[in-house]
């Protein structure tokens, strides 16, 4: 009996601390081809281009300032044009120099080398947020959420991407005894070393404990099977998702569900004068463009090497 499907592995587990300095492994794609491997070369443009059709529609055509959380080598950052300023975060700091090959080291684009679990941002810094086949690589996914609510303002924009554990697939491999894990129970499911499937309703109560108000569901890659699309044409697959997304509100048997959630409450938008917060001993820092900066509260080291601002170790001056 199958208890797992397979998946290339892509990222290297770690063990990190978080706030409470409890070890959480995190999934950590330092020296990975995934761009390259997975999407370039891997005959994924069918869901490349239904991703790219439901992030058109749940996010706002313009804004200030956006996270994107997961960025990895910038696939999904062009499709942000409407934003003043884009910071593309992910823990490989490999991944983000290929993003700033992509894209270049224009000042709308800032790179941050972060741990999810400890964001360095002040409290209300961004007006919207993205987050995209980065959740399913989370151990703690409510912690994660907890983070990004807290540097979000009032009524931003969270679009988020989930893999779906009820999908039609895994329900006809339950029914037919072909998987012994059942998609209706509302736990993940680890079907490969750090890549989590998820229940709609967990992934709903996340968002509620944290402070989102789930807004609008959009259903992804409903044919998302190797002989479809060697068989159909691309554009035609791709018109029928286009068509069968809108039925995200009703229900979610796709593998792969994307969502526009609300911040709720009211947050004080963050002073124009900080945007970085020091991890060692949470100072509000401003926005620097030198190599490095000395938090002048701990004297805790923040480093940017080729540009990119590496969050993830603090250095004793």
């Amino acid at each position: 009996m199958t208890t797992q499907r397979r998946k290339p592995q892509f990222c290297k587990r770690l063990q990190l601390l978080d706030l409470n300095e409890a070890p959480i492994p995190i999934c950590n794609y330092e020296g990975s081809d995934y761009q390259t491997r997975f999407w370039d070369q891997g005959g994924r443009g069918y869901e490349d281009r239904v991703e790219a059709i439901a992030v058109r529609r749940l996010l706002p055509s313009s804004g200030n300032l956006l996270l994107e959380l997961g960025a990895g080598a910038g696939r999904h950052t062009l499709r942000y044009q409407g934003f003043e300023r884009i910071v593309l975060l992910d823990y490989s700091y490999t991944q983000l120099l290929q993003a700033q090959e992509r894209l270049g080291n224009q000042k709308r684009f800032i790179y941050v080398a972060a741990n999810i679990y400890q964001l360095p941002f002040v409290a209300g810094l961004f007006d919207a947020a993205t987050m995209i086949r980065t959740l399913h690589h989370l151990v703690q996914p409510s912690a994660a959420l907890h983070q990004i609510r807290q540097v979000l303002q009032s009524h931003a924009v969270f679009v988020l991407e989930y893999a779906n554990k009820r999908n039609l697939k895994a329900i006809f491999r339950y029914l037919l005894r072909r998987q012994s894990w059942n998609p209706f129970s509302p736990e993940p499911i680890e079907f490969a070393p750090l890549n989590f499937d998820f229940h709609p309703r967990r992934v709903r109560a996340w968002l509620e404990g944290n402070g989102f108000y789930l807004e609008r569901q959009l259903t992804v890659s409903h044919f998302r099977l190797p002989f479809l699309k060697r068989l159909v044409p691309l554009r035609i697959l791709v018109g029928l998702d286009s068509l069968a997304q809108w039925t995200g509100n009703w229900w979610q048997l796709t593998p792969s569900v994307f969502v526009r959630a609300r911040a709720v409450g009211e947050t004080v938008p963050a002073s124009g004068e900080f945007f970085f917060k020091c991890l060692a001993c949470n100072a509000s820092l401003p926005f620097f463009e030198t190599e490095e900066f000395t938090c002048p509260n701990c004297g805790y080291v923040w480093r940017s090497p080729q540009g990119i601002y590496d969050f993830r170790y603090p250095m004793p001056s």
